[in-house]
């Protein structure tokens, strides 16, 4: 009898055999993982819609930043994983650095994610609102999506060494990161900036988690720094958006605060105004 172990053929076939067992456990695979503002405010088990109200805004503003917590009974994780309490905290502070150039903002404070439950709804905000006395809060969430296809290469799988060396399984990470910016008070939402990215990458089978992950984090790095962009036009599209719209956001200086840098403005102007109408009387002379 022929010892299947010393014959080549047979070695070859047992190769060929697993080769393609793992080629195809790797193909067509897709994941995805997010987070949701909407769930985390509006929970199906709220007994009521909050409705919103008319923001008063303190000047200088006390603002919370943290990301929306995952709800485990809704989400399906790719198998790079979650972010890291870590990454989080430093895309928190790259959304810190968009407030603090901002005269109107008094403070900023980084929110653990310990701190906020799984669909808290407001109940949690105004938890929040106590602890760390903030009036404002930007909420992050994120959603990303991983494709993986196998190209026409993938037929090099066949052999081991294709396994190995050809970068024939095609990954498309796809990631958005929202910032959606609450008045606690009033449960008014002022304004969201969104950042978006998509990494498209080449791999092999065998390196197929190490890529994806790789590429989750890139796609996140980009994402992160799309949003940071759009969150300081936002800012300054929302300052214009209280100065025209003076009944839809009331503005109040807390006590100390002069108004420089006002969200509103109104004040600025008029004081402007009326400098730039003196200064045309001292130049005309009297009548």
């Amino acid at each position: 009898m022929m010892n299947t172990f010393n014959n080549p053929f047979a070695n070859f076939a047992w190769a060929l055999a697993g080769a393609a067992l793992l080629a195809g456990c790797q193909h067509g695979s897709s994941g995805r993982q997010a987070t949701s503002v909407v769930n985390y405010l509006y929970p199906k088990q709220a007994s009521h819609v909050e409705v919103p109200g008319i923001p008063m805004l303190a000047l200088p503003l006390k603002v919370g930043v943290a990301f929306v917590p995952e709800d485990h009974e809704r989400n399906r994780y790719v198998p790079s994983g979650l972010l890291s309490e870590n990454q989080r905290i430093a895309l928190i502070k790259e959304v810190s650095e968009s407030f603090k150039k901002y005269p109107f903002v008094k403070s900023i404070d980084i929110i653990p994610s310990a701190y906020l439950t799984p669909r808290g709804g407001f109940p949690n905000l105004d938890q929040l609102r106590t602890i760390f006395d903030v009036d404002v809060i930007a909420l992050l969430s994120y959603d990303q999506a991983q494709f993986t296809d196998a190209g026409l290469l993938s037929l090099t799988y066949w052999t081991l060494v294709g396994a190995y060396v050809v970068q024939a399984e095609k990954n498309d990470t796809q990631t958005m990161l929202d910032a959606a910016v609450y008045d606690i008070k009033s449960r008014k939402l002022l304004f969201r900036a969104p950042g978006t990215s998509r990494v498209k990458h080449s791999t092999t089978p065998i390196n197929l988690s190490e890529a994806l992950r790789r590429d989750g984090e890139a796609g996140f790095k980009i994402a992160a720094t799309n949003m940071v962009a759009s969150l300081h036009q936002e800012l300054d599209s929302f300052r214009e958006k209280v100065k025209k719209a003076p009944d839809e956001y009331k503005v109040v200086h807390r006590p100390g605060y002069t108004g420089g840098g006002s969200v509103g403005g109104i004040e600025a102007i008029l004081l402007a105004g009326l400098g730039t109408l003196w200064l045309c009387r001292q130049r005309a002379g009297p009548d």
